[in-house]
């Protein structure tokens, strides 16, 4: 658990799925976040870390007021990382998916969604037939990268970033491959920002609370005393949940 003191029942409570460790930056940053949303935006959360071989067993992220599903990626259990982001799509629970969150949330919505059941990610099935890759190594890895991001207008991420266009940092290798993702759109899926070169770089779902995902990592976003805007929006998302419970 992050170390933030519970002040009522019904502080909102957001499940952080990811295998928590001390060599990944933005797992690093995560208290300080939010202290910082507390400290500077009044969003008192109770943050709860859930491994990704927890996150398999049935309603593990039920009850929960949001779901970060984190970086970290290659996770110990792809099942549980995608579990937890099907319930919390299924089940209107406010979702944020960054870097490996980004990939597996758009795996999850292929194979269940779209009926894509062969759709593999490269990282955990390098030996996948390449038709089937829906995740697939980048041409140019965006390790240590930070680059501009155009955003879609009237979209969930504009309303949240205030702007049409950002500048954002990345730690990952793996991005989706541009063959499946006409078929995602016809199921529903928006990809509302785009790199420079017209990369999918940021993917919502209409019709959600709030579901939001982010192949770019903003956690990383300065040195931590700021939450960016979309952390921001996961905790008002969190907090708007737990009102709406009661």
């Amino acid at each position: 658990m992050v170390g933030m003191n519970q002040t009522s029942t019904h502080t909102p409570r957001v499940a952080l799925v990811g295998d928590r460790s001390p060599h990944v930056k933005s797992h690093v940053r995560i208290p300080s976040l939010f202290d910082a949303l507390a400290e500077r935006d009044g969003l008192v959360l109770d943050a709860y870390w859930i491994p990704t071989g927890d996150a398999e067993a049935p309603g593990a992220v039920k009850g929960f007021d949001a779901v970060w599903v984190l970086p970290g990626s290659p996770y110990e259990s792809e099942e549980g990382a995608l579990a937890a982001i099907r319930t919390a799509r299924e089940d209107g629970i406010p979702f944020l998916g960054t870097c490996g969150g980004f990939q597996h949330a758009l795996l999850e919505f292929a194979r269940d969604v779209c009926g894509l059941t062969d759709a593999a990610h490269a990282e955990n099935d390098p030996s996948a037939a390449d038709g089937d890759l829906l995740i697939a190594p980048l041409a140019c890895s965006l390790v240590g990268h930070e680059g501009a991001v155009r955003v879609t207008p009237g979209s969930l991420a504009e309303s949240v970033l205030g702007a049409e266009r950002t500048t954002e940092r990345y730690h990952c290798d793996y991005g989706p491959d541009s063959r499946h993702l006409d078929t995602l759109r016809a199921h529903g899926l928006r990809f509302t920002g785009e790199d420079e070169e017209g990369q999918v770089r940021i993917a919502e779902l209409p019709g959600h609370p709030f579901f939001l995902t982010t192949l770019f990592q903003p956690e990383l976003a300065g040195d931590g005393s700021r939450p960016h805007p979309i952390v921001r929006a996961l905790g008002q998302a969190a907090a708007d949940h737990a009102r709406q419970a009661r």
